[in-house]
């Protein structure tokens, strides 16, 4: 791995399974832990080897193979610090952003960034949190705009604020205006193989994950989506045609406790949402408008009890979607399990991912997503021990 400036650093019972890609059954984990975290967690030398993980992913993002090797550059976040203008080395836009050539990015600490604009994110970044607790709060959030190869790994992101209108450096070394923005977590525009892991999301002004204009090939695993209105967002809008190319994984994440829809919302292109753990939700969990298509498998939905709280998973806006008079909804579930009264409506054909070689993972019975889902969010690891 190449290294840069002063900022551097070393690099249960086998449950049953059915295999997404088509195939034969095997075991999905080892000791109750999810097929990406069986890859990588056990290793005691994690810390020594980063880049490890970057073969661990699976759906749609398939492997991010473009993160790893000799030519990236170790870079070590020292200062928590944020100038959106000239961002100084040692800070977590420094090296995001500014920082050329592929960059796995980690921390020197525990850290609390407030970002005084978004943080644009270049290609062939990983930002990896591993080994320390850190904290994107309270100021603006993560965007990914025009990108690829990007691994967001280990992050607190929560109670980010649209901020008022400035100037920001984006990828490339352009100073910019910025608007106000949405207060959004996370954001992808028009981004590609994009894979985001082992967060841990709240409290933001708008949406916590945003997956828009063209934005496709995405594996969202491992997150814990906690204390939100509208949670995830699939698509831009209802005009926007590009996203029916859109591909979304959404796998062995925990939505919950106070979440109340978009778990997620999905605009015209096709999600696979496995193995994910639903702690309630007051309006919807799943939605979605202009006919798209979802797999639903092995999910565990277990409806909130609170009065005036809905019981349906699905929500469909509007209900009908029909092009040249057929109807264009294609939603099934595939072996969920359903507590307190929930129940999935399913409507038009069933829809698999056809994932490749690269994408594809076995899915756990819907009984072991309690499990499968217990270690979801930023991990506190140390870099002696399995994380």
């Amino acid at each position: 791995m190449a290294s840069w400036c002063n900022c551097i650093v070393p690099m249960l019972l086998p449950l049953a399974v059915l295999f997404l890609g088509g195939g034969s059954a095997s075991a999905a984990n080892l000791n109750g832990a999810n097929v990406i975290d069986r890859c990588w967690r056990g290793q005691r030398n994690w810390a020594a080897d980063r880049q490890r993980m970057a073969v661990c992913s699976v759906g749609f993002a398939g492997k991010m193979r473009q993160n790893r090797g000799a030519g990236v550059i170790a870079y070590t976040v020292t200062d928590p610090s944020d100038d959106p203008v000239r961002p100084r080395p040692g800070t977590l836009r420094f090296g995001a952003t500014v920082l050329p050539g592929k960059v796995w990015i980690t921390f020197a600490r525990d850290m609390h960034i407030r970002l005084a604009q978004p943080l644009y994110v270049k290609s062939f970044t990983a930002i990896d949190g591993r080994g320390a607790d850190v904290h994107v709060a309270g100021g603006a959030g993560i965007v990914l705009y025009h990108v690829r190869d990007v691994i967001i790994h280990g992050l607190h992101v929560h109670n980010c604020r649209a901020q008022p209108a400035g100037r920001v450096i984006v990828p490339g070394g352009a100073v910019q205006s910025s608007g106000s923005g949405d207060g959004d977590a996370i954001r992808l525009v028009a981004s590609s193989k994009v894979w985001i892991d082992h967060n841990t999301l709240s409290r933001c002004e708008d949406g916590l994950l945003d997956v828009t204009v063209g934005s496709t090939d995405v594996t969202v695993s491992n997150n814990w989506f906690h204390d939100h209105d509208k949670v995830m967002l699939l698509g831009h809008d209802d005009g926007f045609a590009t996203d029916r190319r859109m591909r979304v994984t959404v796998a062995f994440n925990r939505f919950g406790p106070n979440v109340n829809q978009r778990m997620p919302r999905i605009r015209h292109g096709y999600a696979h949402v496995v193995n994910n753990m639903y702690e309630g939700w007051r309006d919807y969990a799943i939605g979605g408008s202009m006919g798209p298509s979802v797999k639903s498998q092995g999910n565990l939905f277990a409806a909130s009890g609170g009065a005036g709280d809905n019981k349906k998973v699905t929500r469909r806006m509007p209900a009908v979607a029909r092009v040249g008079g057929k109807d264009q909804w294609h939603w099934h579930s595939v072996g969920d399990a359903f507590e307190n009264g929930a129940f999935f409506r399913q409507v038009g054909n069933r829809v698999r991912p056809n994932y490749n070689r690269q994408q594809a993972f076995p899915a756990a019975s819907a009984g072991d997503v309690r499990a499968l889902t217990s270690g979801v969010g930023a991990l506190r690891c140390s870099a002696t021990e399995a994380c």
